[in-house]
């Protein structure tokens, strides 16, 4: 597959207004030939203005993770290939008519209108290791209850017809202190161990 033939797709993603009650235009990371797929859940506020996955605050925790395994930002950005379970920022969550808290988490429909450029990109790169990013992420691969059965482990699942070996991670928010203390501190280091001795991840980065 050469590198246009990811561009078209992209491209086309950028012009997507499947979904009217989403807050953005849709983001989308580098067109990067990879066989490292990285799965967010869907850009925040500032990710819309900086038109970058992972730009901002969870960014910044999430880098620092893959920096303790070798990796820069800039590295794993030229490297990996980003994408999302949906690609346009869903808005603030509305409480009493009055939007503040947290984002808005995509419903049912918008996951599966997204689901089709997910789709294709897989189908495109024939990824060898997926890392879903955060619950919602992973439970689109996987059911998950809690993230302890499923962080620090490797699987090796289906995922829209491609065989894959996935290593989850929790979701890198300043809103969540899970991967913080124990068990999920220890878990979230297991699993970045895991990557970094995965073939295709010392293929690409070593």
């Amino acid at each position: 597959m050469s590198q246009l033939v990811l561009q078209k797709l992209q491209n086309n993603i950028l012009n997507c207004q499947l979904c009217e009650n989403m807050q953005s235009q849709p983001v989308v990371g580098k067109p990067v030939l990879s066989k490292i797929l990285l799965i967010g859940q869907a850009p925040g506020i500032k990710e819309r203005d900086i038109r970058q996955p992972f730009a901002w605050t969870a960014g910044k925790t999430l880098f620092k993770w893959f920096s303790t395994i070798g990796v820069s930002e800039n590295l794993f950005r030229e490297s990996v290939y980003m994408t999302a379970i949906c690609r346009c920022f869903p808005g603030k969550k509305i409480i009493n008519g009055v939007a503040k808290g947290g984002d808005r988490v995509p419903d049912k429909r918008e996951i599966h209108q997204c689901s089709h450029w997910l789709s294709q990109e897989v189908k495109l790169l024939k990824p060898e290791l997926i890392i879903p990013v955060g619950k919602l992420a992973i439970s689109q691969l996987m059911p998950v209850d809690k993230l302890n059965t499923v962080i620090g482990s490797n699987f090796k699942l289906k995922f829209y017809g491609h065989q894959a070996d996935i290593i989850p991670l929790p979701h890198p928010s300043g809103a969540s202190t899970w991967h913080q203390r124990d068990p999920g501190k220890s878990l979230l280091n297991k699993a970045l161990k895991q990557m970094s001795i995965h073939p295709v991840w010392m293929q690409t980065f070593n």
